[in-house]
């Protein structure tokens, strides 16, 4: 026979669960917002700030600035990891790892810029050097420090180009794992085609460019201004996918509560019918018994 007190605690364990996964629904959904919006409103302007580099660096002599040099073939390349701090956000780590895996080429020297403990942990795992770790919240903070990191590696000729890799906020239900190439500015029109880096607004021609006061200071302020957005946006399209992957992972395991409910409510329910079943049929064995 069924035992109903064990039924009745996993009832009531279920319910608690419930209770909790739905308060984290909630607390992702109220945040799952407000990235959403900071991500969106800044995505216009760094599509537009990506495609006004691109053409730049098409039509400038690469030796007017040090940031526009091809890089130099003996450098290592720079993979900047944007994952999250905290699980329970359903495979938006794990896809984003399993991503990485299949770009990455077995005879790649890389060094690796962690942002989010989970990367961290997953490089770690693999052996790959990592050079940085940046998991303080809030992950735009380290932007500045981030930036420098990559700007005076690939200036110095220790790393020949540098990577984003992260999850790209689509809609609340859909998050894609892409890779982006922000370092030699020179390569970017080769990488533009790359699965997540292009967009309709990319592939319009600018035109001709008007250089004021001069094309070294436009340069000087252009162009770290320009690894500082990509970055920013990068982590700000990463936040907006972690809070969206938490709030659907919650809804669906509070949903897997609630049928657990049912299921075992309805055993419950089963197992009362079969002790009383049991008790009547005992009383009147007995009653038969003594007439």
């Amino acid at each position: 026979m069924l035992n109903i007190k064990l039924i009745k605690r996993r009832i009531k364990s279920a319910g608690n669960i419930s209770q909790i996964t739905r308060a984290m629904e909630m607390v992702a959904a109220s945040k799952m917002k407000k990235a959403q919006d900071t991500a969106l409103k800044g995505k216009p302007y760094a599509d537009k700030i990506y495609q006004v580099v691109r053409e730049l660096a098409s039509k400038v002599d690469w030796r007017q600035h040090p940031l526009l040099s091809p890089g130099k073939e003996s450098g290592k390349s720079l993979i900047i990891l944007i994952s999250t701090n905290k699980g329970l956000c359903g495979g938006l780590n794990t896809n984003l790892f399993r991503y990485l895996t299949n770009w990455l080429p077995k005879d790649m020297d890389a060094e690796f810029i962690s942002v989010g403990n989970k990367g961290k942990n997953i490089i770690v795992k693999w052996n790959k050097k990592l050079v940085a770790d940046f998991s303080q919240v809030p992950f735009s903070s380290d932007v500045p420090a981030i930036t420098k990191l990559m700007v005076d590696g690939f200036n110095s000729g220790s790393y020949k180009d540098v990577f984003l890799v992260y999850n790209n906020f689509i809609t609340a239900l859909t998050q894609e794992p892409v890779k982006k190439l922000i370092l030699p500015i020179t390569r970017i029109e080769k990488g533009a085609d790359e699965k997540g880096d292009n967009t309709p607004e990319q592939k319009e021609q600018l035109g001709e460019f008007v250089f004021e006061p001069v094309l070294s200071k436009v340069l000087d302020r252009l162009l770290p201004h320009y690894l500082e957005n990509q970055l920013r946006t990068a982590i700000y399209e990463a936040e907006a996918s972690e809070q969206s992957a938490r709030m659907i992972a919650m809804k669906n395991a509070t949903d897997a509560a609630y049928d657990l409910i049912d299921d075992l409510t309805l055993l419950y329910n089963k197992a009362r019918q079969e002790k009383i079943t049991s008790e009547i049929s005992d009383m009147v064995t007995a009653r038969i018994a003594v007439s």
